[in-house]
């Protein structure tokens, strides 16, 4: 083959080498502007993810901020509403044990006047029977008539039975001021069983037999030997009366729906109050029914401000939740709830006897209630 073959095919190739290097560079230099362009799209996903992740703490903070600050809300709606609703409370009972107590002071001071005369004019008649036991018929028409023997018979126990009547209203007038303790602010020392029967007399007609229920609710007492312990007594009135209504409800409920069977025999609506003290700086109260019981998922919203199962109009969901404020917040005690569907619900109550530093008041005093 001729040199000059040989060269031309040199050529060629150097040729194509010298092609195929530009493409190489091209290829090179393209490579190296993708890599450059995916770093900095990298680097812009990236800041956009920081950006994304950013945005979305600052938006949980904001989301929890913004349900603290609902919580927050409904927890002062709630106060507001129980605190409103318990100083009106406060000076209707006010104004009315003033005036039935008036007027029962009168009535009482009255009747024993009345029955002393009542007596002296009973001496007179005996004495008039006495020297003059034949007495002229118009007089002896008039005793037959108006039956002297029985009506000297029953005057006894109708004075008896009008005494008896103004002392149970005393007793009801007492319980509406002890139960409302208006003239109670601060902490004192308190017994906690006069609370509790207190409330029971105020509940009284609901414990009755009734159209709802006929044979009534039976109230157990099973109370221990407790101190007098350092407490808001008007305020944990209202922790027995918002506990004992629901309980109440509860029974009537399930009267109304199941009745009070068990193997065929009938059982009595009943509630249990077991009161004890515990390692000498705590005391217990346990208030316990028969009704049907709650289950696990109502249970765990009791305490919650304006949870209700009750119809529209019977409940504001406000009872249990302000009950809960007050043991646990304003008395640094403990109130938990236990049940078993169908066999009942316990609430108990468990605070110290004591306190050796003061919890502030978690809404108006009880003074203002």
């Amino acid at each position: 083959m001729e040199p000059t073959h040989y060269d031309s095919k040199i050529k060629q190739l150097e040729k194509t080498i010298r092609i195929l290097s530009k493409k190489l560079e091209r290829a090179q230099t393209n490579l190296q502007q993708l890599e450059q362009t995916s770093e900095i799209r990298e680097s812009v996903l990236k800041g956009t993810i920081r950006e994304l992740q950013q945005s979305q703490i600052a938006l949980q903070k904001h989301s929890d901020e913004l349900e603290t600050a609902l919580t927050n809300l409904k927890n002062l709606q709630a106060k507001l509403v129980e605190s409103e609703k318990m100083s009106a409370l406060g000076i209707l009972v006010a104004g009315i044990a003033h005036e039935i107590n008036n007027s029962v002071n009168f009535i009482s001071g009255n009747l024993i006047y009345a029955n002393n005369y009542f007596q002296d004019l009973l001496r007179l008649i005996k004495l008039y029977q006495y020297y003059y036991p034949e007495s002229v018929p118009a007089i002896q028409k008039e005793i037959k008539k108006i039956e002297l023997d029985f009506l000297v018979e029953d005057s006894e126990h109708l004075f008896h039975s009008m005494d008896t009547g103004v002392q149970k209203i005393c007793q009801i007038v007492g319980s509406l001021r002890n139960f409302s303790r208006l003239d109670e602010a601060e902490f004192k020392n308190t017994d906690i069983h006069q609370g509790i029967e207190s409330t029971l007399v105020i509940l009284n007609s609901r414990l009755k037999p009734t159209c709802k229920c006929p044979q009534g609710i039976q109230v157990i007492r099973n109370y221990g030997n407790l101190p007098l312990i350092e407490c808001y007594p008007g305020q944990l009135n209202q922790v027995f009366m918002n506990i004992l209504i629901n309980a109440i409800d509860a029974l009537e409920e399930k009267l109304e729906k199941q009745g009070f069977i068990v193997n065929d025999e009938p059982v009595i609506p009943t509630i249990n109050i077991f009161t004890e003290i515990l390692n000498n700086n705590q005391i217990i109260i346990r208030i316990i029914d028969n009704g049907p019981g709650i289950d696990d998922r109502i249970r765990s919203k009791l305490f919650d401000p304006f949870f209700t199962t009750k119809d529209v109009g019977k409940g504001t969901g406000l009872g249990l939740s302000i009950s809960y404020k007050i043991v646990v917040e304003l008395h640094g005690g403990q109130l938990e709830c236990y049940s078993t569907p169908g066999l009942g619900a316990e609430f108990v109550i468990q605070i110290p006897t004591y306190r050796q530093s003061r919890v502030q008041s978690y809404a108006t005093p009880a003074n203002e209630f």
